[in-house]
């Protein structure tokens, strides 16, 4: 029963994945350029009838991304004797109760820092944001396996992201989709807000693809500072998410 629970979850999540991250990509790479064409009275008929329709596989796909994958990280980490080393004198409850605590205080952190002054200056945010994330890999590199390390550093990412879809774009997405439907302009405050959180997340998608395939290359989660090449495919994928969005809005992506 293990093993098929197993299959059955990995398939949710990768097909739910899927939906989600492909929405995310559609909204930011393609949706957030077309919009700009838009002129008052084609926003007010467009709107109402796409983002309903893509927010809603959007924010379920999101979910479902984020139910089996809590699933799977029980099953294979805290059931499946994969979290902690042979040599740890930790208790796996212990190391469960961490690695579960860590995703929802990472959100709060992570929410409470970018609502903050500091928000505002992205560079600056965005500093502080890896410096965090970099000592949360470290601890855990001290007191998981490697492959947790990297699994659980996956599942922060996919754990913020998932909130922010949930708690930030989605509620601020309603507010500007019956703004538009009421033929009024949408508060510039929460435009700001969700566009920010949808970029965030688009820059998080491609380092946490690679974390959570992570388990295939014990090369990688295996080094000497695992942490750190942990850290090192975080930045590599942000950069590579900050080129394809800035690549979307060239004039090649529009041309046939």
């Amino acid at each position: 029963m293990n093993e098929w629970l197993n299959v059955a979850f990995r398939w949710i999540h990768v097909l739910a994945g899927i939906t989600w991250i492909g929405h995310l990509y559609f909204f930011n790479f393609v949706n957030a350029q077309v919009a700009k064409t838009y002129d008052a009275d084609s926003k007010k008929k467009v709107v109402p009838e796409l983002m309903p329709r893509a927010l809603y596989w959007f924010r379920w796909g999101a979910a479902w991304t984020w139910v089996t994958g809590i699933l799977l990280l029980g099953m294979v980490y805290y059931m499946g004797g994969a979290l902690l080393e042979a040599t740890s004198t930790m208790s796996v409850g212990t190391g469960a109760l961490i690695g579960l605590a860590l995703l929802f205080v990472g959100f709060a952190v992570y929410d409470a820092l970018w609502k903050s002054p500091l928000g505002k200056q992205p560079m600056a945010g965005a500093i502080v944001s890896l410096v965090l994330l970099t000592a949360a890999a470290w601890w855990l590199s001290t007191i998981f396996s490697g492959r947790a390390m990297f699994i659980h550093v996956g599942a922060l990412l996919g754990t913020i992201m998932a909130a922010n879809v949930w708690m930030r774009i989605w509620p601020s997405q309603r507010k500007i989709i019956a703004a538009i439907k009421a033929g009024t302009a949408p508060d510039a405050a929460i435009v700001a807000l969700a566009g920010l959180r949808s970029r965030h997340n688009t820059f998080m998608s491609i380092p946490l693809v690679f974390l959570m395939i992570s388990n295939h290359y014990p090369t990688v989660y295996g080094c000497t500072y695992n942490w750190l090449c942990a850290m090192a495919f975080v930045v590599v994928g942000i950069l590579i998410g900050m080129f394809l969005y800035k690549k979307s809005a060239s004039p090649a992506t529009a041309s046939f």
